[in-house]
Parts: C-alpha cells; sequence; structure tokens
C-alpha cells in the first residue's frame, strides 16, 4: 500500500474521543402568561415576559430578561446581560454581545463583560449585532446594522456602525 493509500485510509478511521455534551434546551425560565416557544431552542436561567414569542434556533442565555409582548425570530442569540423593553421585536439572526474584548480578545473573566439594555418599542433588524450598549425607546435597527455605541434619540438606525438615519417622531 502507498503512502498516500495510508493516509487516506487512517481519515477513515473512527474517532474514539468522546465529546462532553451538554443538553439546555429549557432550563430554570420565568415565563410569563400566554407565552409562545417554538422548539428546538436554548433558554436557560432567563425570564421572558408575557404574552412574548421566541421562535426556533433561538438561544437566551441566564439572566437575560425579555419584557413583555416581544417577538424574538428564529436563530437569534440573546446572551447573559441583555435586557430587552416591552413591545420589542428582535428579528431573525440577530446577536446580542456582552464582551467587547477590551483585553484583546475573550474575556477570561465574567466581570469584565458589559449589560445591554433596550428601551420599549424597540425593533432590531436581521442580522443586526448589538454590542454593550444602551438604546432608548422607540429605535429601529436596521438589517445588518452593528450598534457600537449608545443610542439616545428616536430613529431608524442603519450600517456598520450604526448611525442615524432618519428621526422617529416620540411616542407615549
Amino acid at each position: 500500500m502507498s503512502e498516500r493509500a495510508r493516509q487516506l485510509r487512517s481519515l477513515r478511521q473512527p474517532c474514539l474521543a468522546r465529546p462532553e455534551v451538554w443538553h439546555a434546551g429549557i432550563v430554570d425560565v420565568e415565563f410569563g402568561k400566554n407565552v409562545t416557544v417554538v422548539q428546538p431552542v436554548n433558554l436557560y436561567g432567563c425570564a421572558i415576559g408575557d404574552g412574548s414569542f421566541v421562535g426556533p434556533f433561538v438561544e437566551i442565555q441566564k439572566a437575560a430578561k425579555i419584557g413583555k409582548r416581544c417577538r424574538v425570530q428564529s436563530h437569534s442569540f440573546i446572551c447573559e446581560l441583555v435586557t430587552i423593553g416591552d413591545d420589542c421585536f428582535i428579528s431573525h439572526g440577530a446577536m446580542f454581545i456582552n464582551d467587547a474584548f477590551a483585553t484583546g480578545g475573550p474575556a477570561t473573566e465574567r466581570d469584565l463583560w458589559c449589560q445591554t439594555k433596550l428601551g420599549n418599542r424597540v425593533s432590531i433588524g436581521t442580522n443586526a449585532t448589538v454590542l454593550p450598549v444602551t438604546i432608548c425607546d422607540h429605535v429601529v435597527v436596521g438589517a445588518g446594522a452593528v450598534v457600537t455605541r449608545d443610542i439616545n434619540e428616536s430613529g431608524i438606525y442603519v450600517g456598520n456602525p450604526a448611525r442615524l438615519l432618519r428621526r422617529l417622531p416620540a411616542t407615549p
């Protein structure tokens, strides 16, 4: 058998190592009334308010809080230290980040993570990324936008980094 044939054969050998497998599913979640969840999801140690909806393939980590009447669409990731107000919409594939890589790489200590807070009536577009920031009430973040700074004025924000495209009238 040639050396190349031996190399190819060795690639087909089964791996004998076994991975450590964690199962989350839905664990220790505080649900409000009339919440809808579409499986499969990873929801653990979080709180989800009355009348909210969580689509499939969503992960919401411990200590995250989702307000009342919110919709979290499929493939979204909401990490620890995220608080989302009432009547918010989180579109498909939206990602929330709690580690700003302040040390030049992933934080090795949880106390280096930062909070993210969304006000009420905030919509986060498809594939948007929200770094540790505060977003005021009545804001739309466009699809694919990257929010790198606090948003203190109601409006529509787009781009990377997200910038104000148009102001929205304040609502009660």
